[in-house]
Parts: structure tokens; C-alpha cells; sequence
């Protein structure tokens, strides 16, 4: 038996979580079956715990879209037991039984071998936001945005992505300018290595087509008016690597910033990235991850503590990582 957390819906479609015993033949099919140590707490975990986005697909279900472990049994040529391994998206905590939970029996394809450089809860500390951020760092890097291009935007800076994504473009030498709305959190970003920081109303109220160009590169998490005055205050073919949509989905912009400044909107899709691109970015992230810098915005709850946390991380009452102990 194992504690997880177990998200059910009643028959009038009310959706309740609460932390229960279950069995290993409980189980989802899988070929590799993982002890896990520690999972994280994402925005998309928060908007699954709180019922407040459609993010589960099928009840009962165990939330928690990426986990660290070890292997306790496996049929996949790729794992032996006692190895250590991650897994983040696929659909785990969406479609399939995911990482709030002491056991986790998912197909071998997406599993990601533990990099020696880190132990299963730094991996957690960075985790599906901090491999996110990776992946738009390298997004920027493929197309052409060096240290020398220009400044570089970070918005949401103080959130899972945003503060990992500042803490890694400081470490190649960027010029980073991070966004947040919680200007009390100015010298933790400057201590993750940016260079300036700006409170998120300077890109709120009317938004012209074309803006003042100021970015070379981009990470946006928000989406909707915030993507909109980004890509609109990009230099000549600046980069925007778009990845969220705290703020909402929708575009309100023009193709002004496109066609007159040749601005490229790159979307950044981690949850079925391929596996070669997984296993380039978590290496990137050995070499590149500060582990002191990272502790110094990492949080770590337990089980229990997680749908009360995830309330928080919602009304933006959460600063960097949050990892969440369950062995």
C-alpha cells in the first residue's frame, strides 16, 4: 500500500481530492514501475487540485504531472530497478495516473534517466517548469539569439519558469530583464542574475501595434495582452519563445511586429517534446542549473500540504519552485 493523492468526480460532476491508501494493482498499465521521491507543484498541478482549469481527463485519477524515483520493477530494455529516473508530461496527472503518489507504473518511452548531477529532489526543484524554461532558452538559442543580439525578457519572472528560465539565461550571459508583478521580489531576481527589473504594469493598459524595440529575445508565460505588447516591443527579428497562459489565451494583437519587424512568435510545447529534445535539455540543465541559487527559491511541502499550496500559487502567492515530498 501507498499514500496518493486520488482526485474523483461524483455523480453530479463535483470534483473532490483527498489523500488515500491504494494498492499497487491499482495501478494504470505500464512497463516500468517507479518509487517516487519527490514531484512538484506546476501551475497546471494547481488548476488540476483546485478543479479550476479542465486539466484531468478521466476520474478517478492521480494528479501530478512530472515525478523523480527510483525504479522498483521494469519489463523496458531502457531501465533496470534501483535506477534513478524523471518523468514530466506525457499527459501524467492529465490522462494518466501521475506523481502525487508513492508508486507510478507508466510505459518506459517517458522516462528520462536522472542526471548524475542531481539528486531526485533538485530534479523536482527545477521540475516540468524548470525543464519548460530550458527548452526556451534553447528555443532562443536555435534561432540565432546570442548573449550579444540585445537585452532579454523574462515575464512572470517570479514563477516556476520565469525564475529558472532568469537563472539560466544569467549563467550564458544574457542581459535579462525579468517582469513581475511582485516588485517586492526585486532582489531574489537580481540574485538569480537579472540585470533589471520591471513591474508588470508597464505592459498593461492600451497596446499599440508596434512598441518601442527593446528585446532581442523573449520567455513569456502569460499569454493573452501581456504576449501581445511583448511581441509588439521586439526588436528586428526578435524571438518570443512562448510556453504559458497565466494571463489567458488569447492573442490581441496585429501582424505589425510580424511583417514590419520580422518578429518570430516560437511556441514551446514540453509536455510531447520529443525525446532526444528531453534528454539535450535536462542535460543543459546539469551543466547549467546554480544548485544554491536554486534552493534559494525552492519550497518543499508534503502531500498533504499540496491543494492548499496550490490555492496559493493560483492567487499568485507563490515565489519560484515548490516541491512536494512523497516518500
Amino acid at each position: 500500500m501507498f499514500d496518493a493523492l486520488l482526485a474523483e468526480k461524483s455523480e453530479d460532476g463535483l470534483q473532490s481530492i483527498a489523500l488515500r491508501q491504494l494498492s499497487e494493482e491499482q495501478l494504470p498499465p505500464g512497463d516500468v514501475t517507479v518509487r517516487i521521491e519527490y514531484s512538484a507543484l506546476n501551475y497546471k498541478d494547481a488548476l488540476a487540485l483546485t478543479g479550476n482549469g479542465p486539466i484531468l481527463r478521466s476520474f478517478p485519477i492521480v494528479p501530478g504531472i512530472d515525478f523523480a524515483g527510483t525504479v522498483e520493477n521494469s519489463s523496458c530494455l531502457r531501465f533496470s530497478p534501483g535506477q534513478k529516473v524523471i518523468l514530466n508530461g506525457w499527459g501524467a496527472g492529465e490522462k494518466h495516473w501521475g506523481g502525487f503518489s508513492g508508486l507510478a507504473r507508466v510505459p518506459g518511452e517517458w522516462l528520462v534517466p536522472l542526471p548524475s548531477a542531481f539528486t531526485t529532489r533538485q530534479a523536482m526543484a527545477l521540475g516540468t517548469a524548470g525543464y519548460t524554461a530550458m527548452l526556451c532558452v534553447r528555443m532562443l538559442q536555435k534561432q540565432g539569439v546570442t548573449p550579444g543580439c540585445g537585452d532579454i525578457l523574462v515575464t512572470g519572472a517570479t514563477g516556476g519558469v520565469g525564475s529558472v528560465a532568469v537563472m539560466l539565461l544569467a549563467r550564458l550571459g544574457y542581459n535579462v530583464t525579468a517582469v513581475t508583478g511582485r516588485m517586492e521580489e526585486k532582489d531574489t531576481l537580481l540574485s538569480l542574475g537579472a540585470c533589471n527589473v520591471i513591474p508588470r504594469q508597464s505592459f498593461e493598459g492600451q497596446i499599440r501595434p508596434l512598441e518601442k524595440a527593446r528585446w532581442a529575445g523573449a520567455i513569456d508565460v502569460a499569454g493573452g495582452k501581456m504576449l501581445a505588447a511583448v511581441c509588439a516591443s521586439m526588436q528586428s527579428s526578435g524571438v518570443v519563445a512562448a510556453c504559458g497562459l497565466a494571463a489567458g489565451m488569447d492573442l490581441p494583437a496585429t501582424v505589425a511586429p510580424f511583417i514590419l519587424r520580422g518578429v518570430i512568435l516560437a511556441g514551446v510545447d514540453s509536455v510531447y517534446c520529443s525525446q532526444s529534445e528531453r534528454l539535450a535539455a535536462w542535460q543543459d540543465l546539469a551543466a547549467l542549473t546554480d544548485s544554491a541559487r536554486l534552493e534559494s527559491v525552492t519550497t518543499e511541502i508534503s502531500l498533504l500540504q499540496a491543494v492548499s499550496e496550490a490555492e496559493k500559487l493560483l492567487n499568485g502567492q507563490v515565489k519560484g519552485r515548490v516541491v512536494v515530498k512523497v516518500a
